[in-house]
């Protein structure tokens, strides 16, 4: 039994691909703490996955360039924490705008709004922060949703050019933007706007 809940384990780990971070709460439906534990341990001590902080790891991602694993997904890493410790988060406008490939800064802080206490992690050279506040934008299904909003307020109505309608819209396939557009139909109205602008059909030049 216990080799079968292991193998579970590890094919959850393979199923999410490299990159994924994750606590012993993703894998709580497959068996008793102390063997899902035990279990992740092992792989650790293999070298399959990698301790991030306490009680997250992830599956690492490797560069040729480097010859070994690069630095973990920080996006990863707190949602990781979010369901391990049953929190609701939403990226800061800064982190946001990062996250969408918007801003050409490597940022030594990441910063998450969250419905949970204030927090701080050290991931390297990282900050990796969560703000207790009211998250307004926590109604949207679409985690793309939050992220988007969030970085539209960040630019301002007045900031928000063709380019950066252009550039956004390369982020996402046309089917996302489609269903993010139904789902922030409850954002403030330019935002909306821009939004609408976004998910619109492209033309024949792109």
């Amino acid at each position: 039994m216990k080799q079968v809940i292991e193998q579970k384990i590890l094919s959850r780990i393979y199923g999410n691909g490299r990159g994924w971070a994750f606590s012993q709460a993703d894998f709580a439906d497959l068996g008793p703490r102390p063997t899902i534990d035990s279990a992740l341990h092992r792989r650790e001590s293999e070298g399959v996955i990698r301790r991030v902080i306490r009680g997250i790891y992830d599956y690492p991602r490797h560069s040729r360039a480097l010859h070994g694993p690069v630095s973990p997904d920080i996006d990863q890493v707190a949602h990781a924490l979010a369901r391990k410790f049953g929190w609701r988060i939403q990226p800061d406008g800064a982190t946001a705008q990062n996250l969408l490939g918007l801003s050409t800064q490597v940022p030594a802080r990441a910063v998450y709004l969250s419905d949970g206490p204030d927090r701080s992690y050290a991931l390297g050279k990282t900050s990796l922060s969560f703000e207790h506040t009211v998250l307004k934008e926590a109604g949207f299904k679409l985690s793309e949703s939050r992220l988007l909003v969030q970085a539209l307020k960040t630019y301002g109505e007045d900031r928000i050019t063709p380019r950066i309608i252009a550039a956004i819209r390369k982020k996402f396939t046309p089917t996302l933007r489609q269903r993010m557009l139904l789902d922030t139909k409850t954002a403030t109205g330019w935002v909306y706007a821009a939004i609408q602008e976004i998910a619109r059909k492209e033309d024949v030049n792109g």
